[in-house]
C-alpha cells in the first residue's frame, strides 16, 4: 500500500486525475476538492455508469480530455452530447475502455468510486499501472484484495483508502504498513439508522427508512449496507488487506456521532485517533494531496459544540452481517467474493421491495453455506465465483416469499 509513487504531471505541472464514478456522491466530493486547487490538479478523465446527461454536465464544467460511459449502448448519446456542447472531450464506452483509461498516460491519479464489483477491473488496471489510487471501491479489496495489493506492490502504485475509517488509519500510521509496533486497529461504525433496535423491530423496515442515514450522505446501496452493518464487515476485510493485520487484531466499535473515524493502538499502550466532521472531502483531500495537506472545504471540528462522544459494541444478533463478514475473512479464498456478491444481489432485491430487511443477512448466510470456500488463484476464478454466487442468491430469492 505504501510504495512510493512518482508524480506524473501534465505539461502545466498539474496532476491529472481520473474520477471513476463521477456522477455519484464520492465523485462529486472529489470534483469539489479538485476544483478548489486548479493550480495543482486537472480533471483528465470522467467516467460514469449509465447517466449520460449527468456525465455531460460534468464534462461541460470540468472539460476533461476523456469521458467514458460504462454502458456501451450509450456511446452515441455521449459522443453527440459532447459534440453539441462544443467540447473536444473524447467519448469512450464500456468497462474495458474505463480500465484502459485508468491505466493509460491520460492520468496519473485515479479516484476509484464505482460501486460494487463493477469497479474491480478499472481498480486493478490502475494498480497494475502504478497509479496513485484513491480507493473508495471497497468491493475491489473484498473480492480480490490479494490481487490488488500484490499488483500495487509490483508496480509501485500507492493506494490511499478513501473510506473515512481506513483513511483515518492511514493518517494515524502516516502511510506506513502496520508492522510489529501496532497492537490492534479499531474501526468505528455509526450504527446506521436502526442502532439500538432489537431484531424483532427490523422485520418491517422499508427501503426508504434504510437509506436515511443519520450522519452520512451516501448512495442507496452503501446506505443499506450501513444499516445492516455489512458495510463495516466489508471494511474489516478491506483493512486486513490494506494494513496486513488478521481478523483478531481488527476491532469494531459503534460510535453514533461519527466524529472519531478510527483508532490505532500501539504495543506501548498509546492510542492514536483521527477525528473530523463526517464529510468525504477530508479523506479525498488527503488522497489527492498526500503527503501535503490541502484545503478540502470541510470545517474544523469544534468538540465543545459537538458535546459527548459515545462508544458501544456492535449488536451482531440484530445485525449479523458483521459476523458473516468476519467469518468470510477467516475462511479466506473465495468466501469474501461470495459474501460480497450475495450481499449485492440481496440489497438490490430489498431496494426493489422483493424481500424484507432481515432477509438480507439470511440470504448471504445461505449463499455462503451453499458455496464453501475454495482457493482463489486468479481474477478469472474470482469473477466466476462472483457470478455463481449471484446466481445462487437469485435462485434463493425466487424461492423465498416476499418480505421473508
Amino acid at each position: 500500500m505504501t510504495a512510493a509513487v512518482a508524480t506524473v504531471e501534465s505539461g502545466n505541472g498539474r496532476r491529472r486525475v481520473a474520477v471513476l464514478g463521477a456522477t455519484g456522491s464520492i465523485g462529486a466530493s472529489a470534483l469539489d476538492v479538485i476544483a478548489r486547487h486548479p493550480q495543482h490538479f486537472e480533471v483528465a478523465v470522467l467516467a460514469a455508469g449509465s447517466n449520460v446527461p449527468a456525465l455531460l454536465a460534468l464534462c461541460v464544467k470540468h472539460r476533461p480530455a476523456h469521458a467514458v460511459i460504462a454502458n456501451p449502448a450509450a456511446h452515441a448519446e455521449l459522443a453527440d452530447g459532447l459534440r453539441q456542447a462544443g467540447l473536444p472531450t473524447l467519448a469512450h464506452a464500456g468497462e474495458a475502455a474505463m480500465a484502459e483509461l485508468a491505466a493509460s498516460d491520460a492520468c496519473d491519479t485515479v479516484v476509484a468510486a464505482i460501486v460494487g464489483a463493477a469497479g474491480l477491473p478499472s481498480t486493478l488496471a490502475a494498480a497494475r499501472a502504478g497509479k496513485r489510487l484513491l480507493l473508495a471501491n471497497k468491493e475491489s479489496l473484498v473480492l480480490a484484495g490479494e490481487l490488488v495489493i500484490a499488483a500495487a506492490a509490483t508496480s509501485g502504485a500507492e493506494i490511499v483508502p478513501i473510506d473515512s475509517e481506513h483513511n483515518a488509519i492511514f493518517q494515524c500510521l502516516r502511510s506506513r504498513q502496520a508492522q510489529g509496533d501496532v497492537r490492534r486497529i479499531v474501526l468505528t461504525a455509526s450504527g446506521g439508522p436502526f442502532r439500538g433496535r432489537p431484531r424483532a423491530e427490523l422485520e418491517t423496515v422499508t427501503p426508504a427508512q434504510a437509506v436515511a442515514h443519520p450522519r452520512w450522505s451516501m448512495g442507496p446501496k452503501i446506505s443499506v449496507d450501513s444499516a445492516t452493518l455489512m458495510n463495516k464487515g466489508l471494511e474489516v476485510i478491506e483493512a486486513h488487506h490494506l494494513f496486513g493485520l488478521p481478523d483478531a487484531r481488527l476491532n469494531v466499535l459503534v460510535h453514533p456521532q461519527s466524529l472519531v473515524h478510527a483508532l490505532v493502538e500501539f504495543v506501548d499502550g498509546s492510542t492514536l485517533a483521527q477525528l473530523g466532521l463526517p464529510d468525504m472531502r477530508t479523506a479525498l483531500a488527503v488522497g489527492l494531496g498526500w503527503p501535503q495537506r490541502i484545503e478540502s472545504g470541510v470545517s474544523g471540528l469544534d468538540l465543545l459544540a459537538q458535546g459527548r462522544l459515545d462508544f458501544e459494541p456492535p449488536d451482531t444478533d440484530a445485525f449479523p452481517c458483521l459476523r458473516l463478514a468476519r467469518q468470510a475473512l477467516v475462511a479466506g479464498g473465495t468466501a469474501p467474493a461470495v459474501l460480497n456478491a450475495a450481499n449485492e444481489v440481496a440489497v438490490s432485491a430489498f431496494l426493489q421491495g422483493r424481500i424484507g430487511f432481515l432477509a438480507i443477512p439470511a440470504l448471504v448466510e445461505q449463499t455462503l453455506a451453499a458455496m464453501p470456500a475454495t482457493a482463489a488463484p486468479s481474477l478469472d476464478a474470482l469473477l466466476e465465483t462472483d457470478a455463481q454466487a449471484r446466481r445462487t442468491c437469485s435462485r434463493l430469492i425466487d424461492r423465498a416469499p416476499v418480505h421473508a
